[in-house]
């Protein structure tokens, strides 16, 4: 029997929470499928390195570029570029003119079904999003199978500033394997820092990029006595930045950047405490894999952050935008060891309960194989 041939098309491949999850998927359907992975960026395919060895996949250095003008004739060379593949997945508005070059040409070519997916928006639609692309992903969007998104509030933007019927729309948590966030690590489980005898970690895991606002955790860390280090696992544009906001306040041999996490239940297991500092968030999987870890969260309340932990966590869900409470939130939860050890437990039992990864890939399996009218993927 041949193998199901799935084509990704991704604003970038890069390690991000989309792209874990891709990965995370893939590995999931093992050798029933071979994969085609797209990136809008060239040579951004770094989260490949997530998936197992012996799943099939490609990159397609032919394949048309998913940037520039979206003329007619550039247009028609991407749908004929998905002719041959099985079900084409694309994620994010930077592989929109796909979905739309899908519509435009799936009655003249011998298209397989589409599924979109949207996880979130960068610093340019942080506080409002444009209206010329939710006009274009209203036309996009006309003949794809399905639209998933992972939270409440993209949901919500789905069926009323893109105008998505509700059939369309499919709304599927992140989910982790929660099991291995429960494990103990060693000091040196990661690679380029040790946690030293007497540290206490905050920790956050996140693309170093402007929508994540990382200069603002470094800012409220300042506050934290001197036991408590600042590890910041990620790569991205904006370490330089970050670096320069550590230094501008003395911090920066408390502030370390080592790179990206390969193992984010190794990173989580070190972990005191865990932050997020967005701008803009949606339904965070570092989030998710802090709960299952066992960790208290701080964040400003982004995207469906205050609904995912639990209600003991909630006060320290501060307002978007207020610095001044998100500074003494993390000192008030940094100065108590059993605040953080009781919401963290708690943390946990929603995430063993509600956030599992076996639920999330029942679900994509389930919506993928009925795009294609089947019964199983």
């Amino acid at each position: 029997m041949s193998k199901t041939r799935l084509l990704h098309l991704h604003s970038s491949f890069n390690p991000g929470g989309k792209e874990l999850r891709c990965a995370q998927l893939i590995n999931a359907f093992g050798d029933a499928c071979s994969h085609t992975i797209i990136s809008g960026v060239a040579g951004a395919m770094e989260a490949t390195a997530r998936i197992a060895k012996g799943i099939e996949w490609r990159g397609d250095e032919a394949f048309p570029s998913l940037q520039g003008k979206p003329t007619p004739a550039r247009l028609l060379s991407l749908a004929r570029a998905m002719v041959g593949h099985d079900l084409v997945l694309t994620y994010n508005f930077g592989a929109m003119d796909a979905v739309m070059a899908h519509t435009l040409y799936s009655s003249a070519l011998p298209l397989p079904p589409l599924i979109h997916h949207e996880d979130g928006f960068n610093q340019d639609e942080a506080e409002k999003l444009k209206p010329l692309r939710n006009w274009y992903r209203r036309i996009a969007l006309g003949r794809a199978s399905a639209l998933v998104v992972p939270s409440q509030r993209l949901e919500q933007i789905a069926l009323k500033a893109w105008q998505q019927p509700v059939a369309r729309v499919h709304r599927i948590a992140n989910g982790v394997n929660t099991a291995s966030f429960t494990q103990k690590v060693r000091p040196n489980a990661l690679p380029r820092i040790v946690k030293r005898e007497g540290e206490l970690w905050l920790g956050t895991l996140a693309g170093l990029r402007a929508v994540k606002n990382l200069p603002r955790l470094v800012r409220a860390f300042a506050g934290l006595p001197d036991p408590w280090q600042l590890v910041i696992m990620g790569e991205g544009p904006e370490r330089e930045a970050i670096r320069a906001e550590a230094e501008r306040l003395g911090l920066a041999h408390r502030v370390h950047l080592p790179g990206h996490a390969p193992d984010p239940a190794k990173a989580i297991g070190l972990f005191d405490l865990f932050a997020l500092s967005s701008d803009s968030e949606q339904f965070p999987i570092s989030v998710v894999e802090a709960m299952a870890g066992g960790l208290a969260v701080c964040s400003p309340a982004v995207g469906d952050v205050a609904g995912m932990v639990a209600p003991e966590n909630r006060l320290f869900i501060t307002p978007a935008g207020d610095d001044a409470a998100y500074a003494a939130a993390l000192l008030a939860l940094a100065q108590d060891a059993s605040l953080r050890g009781d919401i963290g437990a708690a943390n946990r039992r929603i995430a063993q309960a509600d956030y599992d990864e076996q639920g999330m890939i029942a679900r994509y399996r389930r919506l993928y194989a009925g795009a294609m009218g089947r019964a199983d993927l």
